[in-house]
């Protein structure tokens, strides 16, 4: 039988150091981790640098690493029960906002008091659709997450492409303006020149 513990998601904004810590109580037991970098402080910047995530196990000793990436998801099995620490680093000069998810998976056998064999294995299809369910909706958050950071971005491109046309028609109005003065003044010193 499947146990799933409480699944942690948490959005956050991040300067240049965060860490999260999440009790892992059984060995063995599945770790499915998310993150997507969704937008930096500014509209202006955009950038494929991505942020860095070290997971460490109770003892200090690195699990898994992801490095310079703007989204991840992966899954590990915990080798040693207690704290992991799951720690961010952003190497960007602008503030992020992230998308984080991590979820345990326990699976746990328990002795039935019946002596009917038939359900062990319906408690295990139990388990493994339970599993199944979950992983749907840890893909389903982890690409909503995705979609807002394509939103954000597709937005924040939008408004600077209008705000370069608005300028480029601004410049050519300007230029305009300017041609039309210099001709002027062209064509008054010729008549001037011309009548004397």
């Amino acid at each position: 039988m499947t146990f799933l513990h409480p699944a942690a998601a948490i959005r956050f904004v991040i300067d240049r150091e965060e860490c999260f810590s999440h009790n892992v109580e059984y060995e063995g037991d599945t770790v499915h981790v998310s993150f997507v970098v969704i937008k930096a402080e500014t509209p202006w910047h955009y950038s494929e640098e991505g942020v860095d995530l070290v997971v460490k196990d109770p003892n200090g000793a690195q699990v898994r690493d992801s490095r310079d990436k703007t989204s991840d998801k992966f899954e590990f099995i915990v080798q040693k029960r207690g704290v992991h620490r799951f720690c961010f680093t952003n190497k960007s000069p602008y503030h992020e906002t992230i998308d984080f998810d991590v979820h345990v998976g326990h699976f746990s056998y328990f002795e039935q008091h019946a002596k009917d064999e038939h359900f062990a294995p319906l408690f295990e299809q139990i388990a493994k659709l339970d599993e199944a369910l979950y992983n749907i909706q840890f893909e389903q958050h982890w690409l909503e997450a995705q979609t807002d950071r394509q939103a954000i971005l597709n937005e924040n491109m939008s408004r600077r492409a209008v705000h370069k046309a608005l300028f480029e028609s601004a410049a050519l109005i300007a230029a305009s303006v300017i041609q039309v003065y210099l001709l002027r003044r062209l064509f008054e010193r010729k008549l001037g020149t011309s009548r004397v």
